[in-house]
This record gives structure tokens, sequence and C-alpha cells, in this order.
């Protein structure tokens, strides 16, 4: 049996034909950038992330990086992240030319560790993004206390995160201001890139939307150096579409990790923890173990793709070799680098599928 780390077919299909009536729609219409279809989809996010204002954008690093310059964050500052986290969350810091402060993951949870961020603040510190890493949510409660308490920005990075809920909140909701993604493999992805800032501040709200547009609400009045980074049309009407199936696809990951969690007894395979104020729509299933190169070659041997997230943590690319990290000072996120494996999962699973790669991993 062979099976791809992802497969997009199953969710495609399901959709084929409203896709190919909601492209002949917006080609006919012949308005492909920010008009009905992209406001209407700022509405039904918004809506369905129980927050007052998404503004889309080009991509989910765009909406940081929007977010941080739409608070003023730049020359000068800092803001804290993850060292556990895909580099774009530290790009979007870097955009604005604010210093990247990383703090240590909690290793069974892979998001940062609420009890190591305070004493990563310092006089320069104005903003702290939380990411949900692989669809589950970090712990924002504790997060915005500390962020209360020194006047901080608790940003999300939901890039991976469409639809987790957090102590009954989505994500999205749980602090400032919150950036998603809408790449194509995401849980709620387009057919391309794309993005959305979302916020119940009405002041970042407007500000971003015109950063967003070059700077400009009214055309050719340009109130700030903006960007273009815009979600055109075509996706947004894509995006509406697939946001009303979104729910149901997360359910079916949901059900494909119960038995992944249930069912997998290797004494060498660590799995993910959970806890009852968290529900992840597992974006990705890491799994760890010390013999992550052996196990990825039996996997493949045996017909089953999978992927690492990610194999060179930040602090160690040559990137951002100006930071002057050497190897040993981050060292969980080190270990999640050598030790994480990411199992296929996708929509529409087949219970054959899914007890292939059980079997598979118990018989390691």
């Amino acid at each position: 049996m062979k099976i791809p780390f992802l497969k997009l077919e199953p969710m495609h299909a399901e959709i084929r034909n409203e896709i190919l009536s909601a492209f002949e729609k917006i080609y006919d219409k012949n308005l492909f950038i920010l008009g009905d279809s992209v406001a209407a989809f700022e509405r039904e996010f918004a809506k369905y992330c129980n927050v007052a204002y998404c503004i889309s954008c080009g991509n989910g690093l765009d909406a940081l990086s929007i977010i941080l310059r739409g608070y003023d964050i730049g020359e000068g500052d800092e803001v804290i992240v993850p060292s556990n986290t895909y580099i774009a969350t530290a790009l979007a810091v870097s955009y604005t030319g604010a210093k990247v402060v990383f703090v240590e993951p909690d290793i069974k949870t892979f998001n940062i560790d609420v009890n190591k961020i305070q004493a990563a603040i310092t006089s320069r510190t104005k903003a702290v993004i939380a990411v949900h890493l692989y669809g589950r949510p970090a712990e924002a409660d504790k997060i915005k206390i500390l962020c209360e308490k020194y006047g901080l920005k608790l940003i999300e990075d939901a890039a991976q995160a469409h639809g987790a809920i957090y102590n009954g909140k989505k994500t999205g909701n749980l602090g400032d201001a919150a950036g998603f993604s809408f790449y194509p493999g995401k849980n709620l992805g387009a057919l391309g890139d794309g993005g959305a800032i979302l916020t119940n501040d009405i002041i970042l709200a407007k500000k971003v939307e015109a950063i967003r547009n070059y700077g400009s609400k009214i055309k050719y009045h340009n109130e700030y150096k903006g960007v273009n980074s815009r979600l055109d049309e075509m996706q947004a009407e894509f995006l509406r579409i697939k946001l009303k199936y979104l729910d149901k696809w997360n359910a079916d990951r949901q059900r494909t990790v119960n038995f992944y969690l249930e069912k997998i007894n290797n004494d060498k395979i660590i799995l993910p923890s959970m806890d009852s104020v968290q529900e992840s729509i597992w974006h990705v299933f890491a799994i760890r173990t010390e013999f992550r190169n052996e196990l990825q070659n039996y996997l493949n041997a045996n017909g089953i793709s999978t992927l690492i997230h990610y194999p060179i943590p930040i602090h160690l690319q040559k990137a951002y070799i100006d930071l002057g990290y050497k190897l040993g000072d981050f060292p969980i996120a080190e270990t999640l680098s050598n030790t994480e494996l990411s199992l296929p999962l996708w929509f529409g699973m087949s219970k054959n599928e899914i007890n292939y790669i059980i079997n598979t991993l118990n018989n390691w």
C-alpha cells in the first residue's frame, strides 16, 4: 500500500462542482481584486471565529508582519516568539526591524512554555507571538495575563489552527490580533496563497486594512507606507465554499487522530498529549522518537510518506546567523527538531489506510 503524507483529492472532489461554479462566477464578473467576494469572506470568517473584524491579505507571513506594523512595532523593539516554529513567525518580526527573542517550548505540547516567557521580557519587549503549532492552541489565557501585566500585545500565529478551540473560544479570538494562512495544505486552504488578520480592535483593523493596500483607504490617498498584500476575489470565493465544510473536515481529522492515539502502541514512539481545555484541529500529527531517521526510512520502505517539522530550528538557520546563536542555546527546540516526525493525515483517510499505518508502526 502507498500512502502519501497529504492528499487533497477527497476534499476537493467533494466540492468540485461548487468550485467550478465559483470560478465561472468570478470570471464572468470581471472584478478580481477587493470586490464583493473578499468582503463576504471577511464577514463570514470573522463570524466563524466570533471576532469583530477580518482583514484578508496575501499570505500568513504578511498577516503577522502587517499586524506588527499596525501596532507600530519596529526598530529598537523586541518581540517574543517560540524557538520551535516555522520560520515565518520570526521573519514577520524581522521585516519590521524589531528583534526576535526566542523562548523555548514545552516539550509535551510543542508550544511556547508560558513559564519561561517572563524571564525574556525586557523594557524593549512590545509583543508576544503565541503560535498554535500543528493546530493545537497555545495557553493563551496564561500568556494574556503576562501580556496585560507588562503592557504587551498578544498576537496569535494561527496559521495552522483554523477552527481550533481553547477554553471554549476559537483561535483568532484569544489575543489582541491573529494572523491566519490559507496556504493550500492548511485545514482551510485556498487554491493558491492567502491570509487574514483577525482582531476586535477597530483602530488596528482600520490601519491594517490600509497597510495591506499600499497604505491607502481612498485610492491615491496614502496614509502609510503600505504593501501590496491582497486576497483576490477568486481565492475568496473558493475559501467561502471551503469554510462551510471546515468543521466537518476537522472532525474527520480528529476521528483519524483518535485512532492513532488509541491504537499506536510502541515504546519507542512518544505520542502527542492533550488536555480538556484544548481542541486541536490536527493540522499536523507529530510523534517523537529518538530513532527518527530509522523510523522514517522504515515507513518509507513500507510505502508510508512522512515529513519532518522542522529539521533545523530557527536559531541555527543561516538566515539568522546574525543573532549569534550556537548549537545548544535552545536545547528543547533542538530536541524537537531531531525527534519529530509527522504522520499522514488528511480528510477522507480510509480505515484501511489508518489501520495499515498503525499496524506498521506497532510492528516496528
